[in-house]
Order: structure tokens, then C-alpha cells, then sequence
């Protein structure tokens, strides 16, 4: 089992395979984009998966692959495929923008079932087609993406759908968000920004509105017992509702006491927290020749520095602004 030394047992890794992204959203990247780091610096998947495996053995058991867009990396599907037969994981998710998931259900359908992760995130803050673009500074039509998620349900594949809401841009499409739930057994999740990178300066919905929002509209949220995923989001229901509806309430309700999660970057490093600079470069090591034995006795060397509490939050009496976006961090 692995524990930091405030005894939290962490269990979910967060993986990006890619910094890449095919579109330049405002509150995740400058208008001009970010220097994309150079291929060689990239970890291959055999590396990923050799980094996988040792922490599946000390007691990682879901995996989170993310980006940038991890679509744009070819092999995906593959290394997916692979990702779920490793011994030990029980879930493998995916966490994407959906513009690309139509070529890539149909490169999954080469390798079988096994290819698809266990659940996947879709990334969607507006269903206004030009709203959509102006969050996204990119162009395609949010119809396009629900038309996946129809193929997704019809596959079996659990879907969220992840909104960031943002003052002066995306307020008006929480109404219409949640609807997607309505007729369709998805979850849809509000997310409150972070003061992280181009986010720092933006306003964010707090949760507690975007909850009156939509309690205003469709009557009240109801709360729903389970656990539904690998983080920290609270599920409630709506009369009337084939779906549920989420809150990931990270700035203005704290849940650092049970946060389970690591980051591995596309570099290679290993993230403790989002709002600490602190962490374990593996790519080094791994290039250099360690064995198995030596990165694991590393890794559970730094995991144990692992910080109580993150910045960014009013429960712990800190909000502070972090010059890192999660472009660069890995979602």
C-alpha cells in the first residue's frame, strides 16, 4: 500500500501522455498557446507502462490518462489495451475534448473491447456553438462531440461531461449542460476553476451558485450515496433525471484530507500536488539504468513528502495563484 506521511493511501495515478492539445482553451492556455516540449523528452508508453506496473505493485489501482488532448498521440487505443491488462490496475479512464473520439472508437474497434478505457471525461463548457468557440479560441460544432456520446452509451462506456464555469463566458450554458442528463444515464460535472496559470486572473462559479442555478431551474438536488469515480466529485440527482449531476468544489470546499492521487507528467515527473512544486523526476532515473527495486524505493522516498494541504483553496485559509496552468501539469 502506498501512504504519505499523513497516512492517506493514494491509489490513483494521473497520467498524461501528451502536452499537446488540439485546441487553446482561455482558461487552460495563453491566446498564443504553449512550446511544446520536444518529443525525446516525451516518456514512451514502454516506459509509462514499466512506471504503471512498479506502482501497481506498491498499491496503484486506478489510472486517469489525460493530456493535453491524449488523442493526438498515436497508439493510444493500444496503450490503453494495455494499460488494463497490467496486473493490479482496476480501472483505466480517459479524460479528452471528444473531437477526435469518433477516429479513435473506430481504431478501438481493431483491438476488441479491451480497448476501450473503463470510463471516459469529455470536456465540454458549452453546447452554443459560438460560445464554444470562443472558450475553446477553436472551431467545431458541440453536436458533433454529443453524437459520440451517443455512440459511448450505446457501447457501454460510462461518460462524464466536465464543465468549468467561468464569470462573463459560460454562466448561461449551465442550464442547458445539465439537461444532457436528462434523457441520457450520463454524469454532468461543474468544476470550479483554479487559480492556476491563464486561469489566475478569470472569476470563477462557485459551486454553490451553479447548485441554486440549477435548483432554480429543475427543482432540488438531491443527494446521491455511492462512490462514482476515482476523485473527489459529489453526485446528487433531479426529478425526473436518467443522469446525475456532479460538483468538484475544490476552491471553495477542501478535500485534501482525502485526496488519493499522483500526477505523472508527459516529462516523466512525478506531481504531488497541484500547488506544490515538489515531485520526483523518473525519467532520469529510468534512462539512466535503475532497476525496479531502485525506483520504487525512490518514489516511495518522495510520496512521503507529499504536502497536507494545496494552496488553492478558502477552506484552508489559502487561496493563492500558482504560475503553473494545467497545460503543463497534466490535467
Amino acid at each position: 500500500m502506498l501512504t504519505d506521511s499523513f497516512n492517506r493511501t493514494l491509489d490513483y495515478l494521473r497520467v498524461s501522455i501528451t502536452d499537446r492539445c488540439n485546441l487553446r482553451c482561455f482558461y487552460c492556455m495563453p491566446p498564443q498557446g504553449v512550446q511544446w516540449k520536444p518529443h525525446e523528452n516525451m516518456l514512451t508508453f514502454e516506459e509509462t507502462l514499466r512506471i504503471v506496473k512498479i506502482m501497481a505493485d506498491m498499491g496503484i489501482r486506478k489510472i486517469k490518462v489525460t493530456g493535453g488532448e491524449p488523442l493526438l498521440r498515436r497508439g493510444t487505443a493500444s496503450f490503453l489495451r494495455s494499460l488494463k491488462a497490467v496486473q493490479g490496475i482496476e480501472k483505466v479512464t480517459l479524460t479528452t475534448n471528444g473531437i477526435l473520439l469518433g477516429g479513435y472508437l473506430d481504431e478501438a474497434a481493431a483491438f476488441g473491447t479491451d480497448s476501450l478505457p473503463t470510463g471516459i471525461n469529455i470536456s465540454l463548457d458549452a453546447l452554443d456553438g459560438e460560445r464554444y468557440k470562443r472558450i475553446t479560441r477553436c472551431g467545431t460544432e458541440p453536436e458533433k462531440i454529443l453524437s459520440i456520446v451517443d455512440r459511448l452509451l450505446d457501447k457501454r462506456v460510462p461518460v462524464k461531461i466536465n464543465c468549468v464555469p467561468v464569470k462573463g463566458y459560460n454562466e448561461d450554458e449551465i442550464i442547458p449542460l445539465a439537461a444532457l442528463a436528462r434523457d441520457r444515464n450520463i454524469s454532468v460535472r461543474f468544476i470550479e476553476l483554479m487559480p492556476l496559470g491563464s486561469a489566475a486572473d478569470l472569476q470563477p462559479v462557485p459551486g454553490g451558485e451553479v447548485a441554486a442555478r440549477l435548483e432554480a431551474a429543475y427543482g432540488p438536488l438531491s443527494p446521491v450515496s455511492g462512490v462514482f469515480g476515482n476523485g473527489p466529485a459529489v453526485y446528487y440527482s433531479l426529478k425526473g433525471f436518467t443522469g446525475m449531476i456532479g460538483f468538484i468544489n475544490p476552491v471553495t470546499h477542501g478535500f485534501c484530507e482525502t485526496c488519493n492521487r499522483l500526477r505523472l507528467n508527459s516529462e516523466g515527473f512525478l506531481i504531488l500536488c497541484l500547488s506544490n512544486d515538489m515531485g520526483l523526476d523518473i525519467r532520469g532515473p529510468i534512462r539512466s539504468g535503475i532497476d525496479d527495486s531502485g525506483l520504487a524505493r525512490i518514489i516511495t522516498g518522495i510520496v512521503v513528502q507529499k504536502p497536507r494541504f494545496h494552496t488553492l483553496s478558502e477552506t484552508y485559509g489559502m487561496t493563492e495563484k500558482h504560475p503553473c496552468g494545467m497545460s503543463k501539469i497534466g490535467g
